[in-house]
This record gives structure tokens, sequence and C-alpha cells, in this order.
């Protein structure tokens, strides 16, 4: 198979080579001097940071108040 850029420099996959892949799915390209290809490998995705703070076992009413006063730095 043989891919090509388009004018805005991207390639484009036919459907059934793509699988599971959606917009916005993040992918890590290096090149595989030995086949003499890029190879594109799908990160996982990155957890919902809504989900992750309802996880979180300090309840957010027993957090200290923020500081209301300007950070100086000690020079």
């Amino acid at each position: 198979m043989v891919l090509k850029l388009d004018s805005k420099r991207r390639l484009t996959l036919p459907k059934s080579l793509a699988g599971e892949v959606k917009p916005g799915d993040s992918f890590e390209a290096h090149y595989d001097a030995e086949e003499d290809a890029v190879i594109f490998r799908k990160l996982p995705s990155t957890a919902n940071w809504l989900t992750v703070l309802k996880q979180c076992p300090v309840d957010m009413d027993d957090l200290p108040e923020r500081s209301r006063e300007m950070f100086h730095p000690r020079l």
C-alpha cells in the first residue's frame, strides 16, 4: 500500500486499516531503518480528569483554603 500526503500534509488511511481509531486519538511515530518504514503506534488515551477527581480519597470540603495574598518570591 502506498500512502500520500495531501496538501495539508496529512496521511489518509482506509477505514479497514484504521480499526478502532477515532478523532483525537494520539499516535507515536518512529522510523524503522530495518524495515525502511514509518511505524505508527496508538498511545493509550488519557483518563477523564473529572473521573479521576471523583476517585480522590480526600473530600474537596476538607482541603485548606487558598491564600488570597499575591505570591512574593523570596530573593
